[in-house]
C-alpha cells in the first residue's frame, strides 16, 4: 500500500497536543500586552506613592480631621496713661454646627431658636446657608443673651441638634461715645468685604475694626483664631474630639491721647456741630480729637436695634470725623499769608501797611480799617485789608506756594482713615472751572482764608504747631510710640525774624486782641488767633487756634463750631481755654 493512497490523520490525542501546541504564541502575545499596560501603571503608582505621598497622606488627614474655629480676644486699645477706651466683655452667644444637622431635625431646631431669639427664621437659614450646610466652622446665630433666654434653650436641648451655647468676648468701649469717630467700631465681615480679604485669615462671622483706629490697627488688634481639633467619618459625622487650639489674644494698642483732655474737649464742644483738636507741636502727637455729633460704638458690637438705626439717621453725619473735613478757615490762614509776605522779601517783618474800609471789594471787618500798621497789630485785631493787600504784593504765586508748603491741599498723613486733604485755588483752577481769568480779589480772598480755600482743623493745627516748635511741620499719629521728637518732621526753614514777628502777633491776640477769654490766670501765657469764616445763608464757621506756654509750647489747641455763628474769640476761644485749662491741670497731677 502506498502511502500516497491512504488517507492521513493524527489520533485524537496528538490533535489535542497540537493544537495546545500553537498556545505559546497566544500566551506570549498577551503576556507582551500585560506587561505594557503594567508598565504605564507602575510609574503612576510611584508617583502618587513616593513623589506625592506625603502630599496624599497631608491631604488625607485634612479630610479627617478639621478645625472648628473659636475667635480670640480683641486687644485692648488704651490712652496714653493705659487707661482703658475699648475693652472686651463677655456674653453669651448660640452657634450652630451645620455639619451635625439632620434633615429631619432642623426645621424644629430653626423653630425652637427662632421663638426663644426672636429672631426671624429666614436669617438663621441664611446665616447657615452662607456658611454651607457641610461646615464643620461654627456659625453664630445669636449673641448678648439674657439669662432666661439662656435656660430657656438650655432646658430644650434634647429637642434641637447641633447647637451650643458659649461665652464669646465682645467689643465694650466704657465711655461709650467719647472719640467715637477715633477709635471707631466693629462689625461682622460681610460677603462682600470678605472677598476683598482673599489673602488675610477672615472668615464669616469675623469681625472687623470698621472706622478710626479699629480699622487702622486691625492687624495688631484681631488676634489669632483657635478651636477644636476634630475627627471626622468619610460622611463629615463627628466621630471624637482630638484636641483644642487657644485662641491668641490681639496685641493692645497705646495711643497718645490723654482721657481726661478728650473729656475736656468733647464738654467744651457740647452739642454744637464742630470738632477740638489738641496736639503736641513738637512731635505731632494727637492729645485729643473731639467731633460732634458722634455715636455710640457700643451698639455695633451687638445688632443695632431699629431704635438706635433711628437714632443716628437723626444726627448729621455722625460717622464723619469734623476734625479731619475741611472748611474754610477765615483768620486762621492769616498766619499762611504773614509767613509769605516776609520769606518772599516783599516785606519786612517791620514793614507797614495802611489799611482801610475795603481792598478789591473785600471789606475790613470792623468797616473803616485800622490806619498804618505791622503785622503784630494786623494779627492782634485780624485786619482784612492789612493781609489783603500783603497778599496782592507778595503774589498769588507765592502766596500759593507757601500755602502748600504748609499742607494745604494735601493730606496730614495721620494714621486713621477718612481724612480730607483741604484746598487751595489757583488761576489755573478758576480758568479750568469758572471759565475766568484770576483777579486781585481772589487774591485777597485766599489771604483772608475765604472763599474756596478750605482746611480741617487737624491742618490747622500743624500751621500753629509750625510757629509754636520752631517752624517745623510734624506728622499727627494717634499710635503712641517711643520715637524722639525730632523723627517724622520736616524744616521749613523759616527766618527767626519770620517766626519772632508771628509770635508776637499771636501773642497781642490773647493779651489785648481778639482772644482776650483765653488772658487767664488758669492757664500758662498763651498765644493764639480768631477766624470767623462767613457761610451765606447759614450762620458763620468759628475758629480758635491756640499754643501755651508762649515761651516753651507743650500744647496746640483748635476748636471749631459748624454754622455755630458768633465770633472765633467768643464762640471758639472759649472752647479751647477749657482745653488748654484740663491739659495744665493733669500735668500738674
Amino acid at each position: 500500500m502506498s502511502l500516497s493512497n491512504q488517507s492521513f490523520s493524527l489520533p485524537r490525542r496528538q490533535r489535542s497536543q497540537r493544537s495546545v501546541g500553537s498556545g505559546p504564541r497566544k500566551f506570549v502575545f498577551g503576556g507582551f500586552i500585560s506587561l505594557l499596560l503594567f508598565g504605564a501603571i507602575v510609574p503612576r503608582l510611584s508617583f502618587l506613592q513616593i513623589t506625592e505621598g506625603a502630599l496624599n497622606l497631608q491631604r488625607a488627614e485634612e479630610n479627617r480631621v478639621r478645625l472648628i474655629p473659636k475667635r480670640p480676644e480683641r486687644g485692648k486699645i488704651l490712652d496714653r496713661k493705659g487707661r482703658i477706651l475699648a475693652n472686651s466683655t463677655y456674653t453669651y452667644s448660640v452657634f450652630v454646627w451645620p455639619i451635625a444637622q439632620k434633615d429631619e431635625k432642623w426645621s424644629q431646631t430653626v423653630d425652637v431658636l427662632s421663638s426663644i431669639l426672636k429672631i426671624p427664621e429666614a436669617e438663621i437659614q441664611e446665616r447657615v446657608e452662607v456658611e454651607g450646610h457641610n461646615s464643620t466652622s461654627l456659625v453664630r446665630v445669636a449673641q448678648g443673651l439674657t439669662f432666661p433666654q439662656v435656660v430657656a434653650l438650655s432646658e430644650r436641648m434634647s429637642d434641637i441638634v447641633g447647637v451650643e451655647i458659649d461665652k464669646e468676648a465682645i467689643r465694650y468701649y466704657p465711655h461709650g461715645e467719647l472719640a467715637s469717630q477715633v477709635i471707631g467700631y466693629i462689625g461682622e465681615i460681610n460677603e462682600e468685604e470678605l472677598a476683598r480679604q482673599q489673602k488675610k485669615p477672615y472668615r464669616l462671622g469675623d469681625v472687623v475694626g470698621q472706622l478710626g483706629i479699629e480699622a487702622s490697627y486691625e492687624q495688631k488688634l484681631r488676634g489669632t483664631w483657635g478651636g477644636n481639633q476634630i475627627e471626622v467619618d468619610g460622611a463629615g459625622r463627628i466621630v471624637q474630639i482630638l484636641g483644642q487650639k487657644l485662641p491668641i489674644a490681639g496685641e493692645d494698642v497705646k495711643l497718645t491721647l490723654d482721657l481726661d483732655v478728650q473729656k475736656a474737649a468733647e464738654k467744651a464742644l457740647g452739642k454744637r456741630q464742630g470738632a477740638v483738636v489738641a496736639i503736641n507741636p513738637k512731635n505731632g502727637a494727637i492729645i485729643a480729637m473731639a467731633s460732634y455729633p458722634g455715636f455710640n460704638p457700643n451698639w455695633f458690637a451687638k445688632r443695632v436695634t431699629e431704635k438706635q438705626w433711628q437714632e443716628l439717621q437723626n444726627r448729621k453725619f455722625p460717622f464723619v470725623n469734623r476734625a479731619m473735613q475741611a472748611f474754610p478757615p477765615a483768620s486762621t490762614f492769616k498766619i499762611a499769608t504773614a509767613i509769605a509776605g516776609i520769606e518772599s522779601g516783599k516785606y519786612s517783618p517791620n514793614a507797614l501797611v495802611a489799611t482801610s474800609a475795603s481792598v478789591h471789594g473785600v471789606g475790613d471787618w470792623n468797616g473803616a480799617g485800622f490806619g498804618v500798621i505791622g503785622f503784630q497789630t494786623a494779627l492782634q485785631w485780624s485786619s482784612n485789608t492789612f493781609f489783603g493787600r500783603v497778599g496782592v504784593g507778595t503774589s498769588p504765586k507765592i502766596l500759593i506756594e507757601w500755602a502748600k508748603r504748609l499742607g494745604v491741599g494735601e493730606r496730614t498723613g495721620i494714621d486713621i482713615p477718612g481724612e480730607s486733604s483741604g484746598f487751595i485755588p489757583d488761576p489755573a483752577w478758576k480758568k479750568e472751572v469758572f471759565k475766568d481769568a484770576w483777579y486781585p480779589a481772589d487774591t485777597v480772598m485766599v489771604s483772608i482764608g475765604q472763599g474756596a480755600v478750605q482746611l480741617s482743623p487737624l491742618q490747622v493745627s500743624l500751621i500753629f504747631a509750625a510757629i509754636a516748635n520752631g517752624g517745623y511741620k510734624v506728622t499727627p499719629h494717634l499710635f503712641q510710640s517711643d520715637q524722639p521728637d525730632d523723627q517724622g518732621r520736616t524744616s521749613l526753614n523759616l527766618k527767626p525774624k519770620t517766626l519772632n514777628t508771628i509770635r508776637s502777633g499771636l501773642r497781642a491776640v490773647v493779651t489785648s486782641g481778639t482772644g482776650q477769654a483765653l488772658n487767664v490766670p488758669s492757664i500758662p501765657p498763651a498765644a493764639g488767633k480768631s477766624g470767623t469764616a462767613e457761610d451765606p445763608p447759614r450762620s458763620s464757621h468759628t475758629w480758635f487756634g491756640a499754643y501755651a506756654p508762649f515761651n516753651n509750647p507743650e500744647i496746640v489747641v483748635v476748636a471749631f463750631g459748624e454754622n455755630t455763628g458768633g465770633g472765633g474769640g467768643s464762640t471758639a476761644g472759649p472752647i479751647a481755654l477749657k482745653v488748654l485749662e484740663a491739659y495744665f491741670k493733669a500735668q500738674k497731677k
